[in-house]
């Protein structure tokens, strides 16, 4: 039986660096990333994305996240942002996982977008960049988050009237 939530529906869409670039880069190795290191016996992808921390006192800090996985269909009824640094997203699980971004609408997020991101693809969303929290599919997964440290507020919420559905991700 399949649970009825009401909302409307977001599509789920393929993660590529074409259609994230309003939010973000897509973190994955790409042949024009490669430079070859440790005598060619390494590739190194370098400059996947460049971490922002603003603020005096800021810093770019490097943690690891362990996201609970999510039930599907799946009501999106809050988006955040983080004004003062960017936030990075990479499985360590070897997992997919669903990367939800929305353009900002006059200091509130817009319709939301749902990216589908394969398990060797990470995400990282710009400053100020509406997004979901970490939504983790099917089980537990690990990710290596790079994310600001320091003084000031650093996290804004939003609660829309009415929620999103994602409906159950095809694998």
């Amino acid at each position: 039986m399949t649970t009825q939530i009401k909302g409307e529906r977001l599509d789920i869409e393929p993660l590529s660096s074409a259609a994230f670039a309003p939010f973000g880069e897509v973190i994955e190795a790409t042949p024009s990333s490669v430079r070859m290191i440790n005598g060619g016996t390494t590739e190194r992808h370098h400059a996947l994305f460049v971490p922002e921390a603003a603020g005096e006192g800021a810093r770019v800090v490097i943690n690891m996240f362990r996201g609970q996985p999510r039930t599907f269909p799946y009501s999106v009824d809050m988006m955040e942002r983080h004004p003062l640094g960017s936030q990075s997203f990479s499985p360590l699980s070897a997992r997919p996982f669903l990367v939800v971004v929305a353009e900002d609408d006059n200091g509130k997020p817009g319709k939301p977008r749902v990216f589908l991101a394969r398990a060797d693809q990470g995400v990282n969303y710009r400053r100020n960049v509406w997004h979901h929290p970490l939504m983790a599919l099917d089980v537990v997964s690990d990710f290596l988050v790079a994310d600001r440290e320091g003084p000031g507020n650093n996290l804004e919420e939003y609660f829309f009237e009415s929620p999103y559905i994602i409906a159950e991700p095809t694998l």
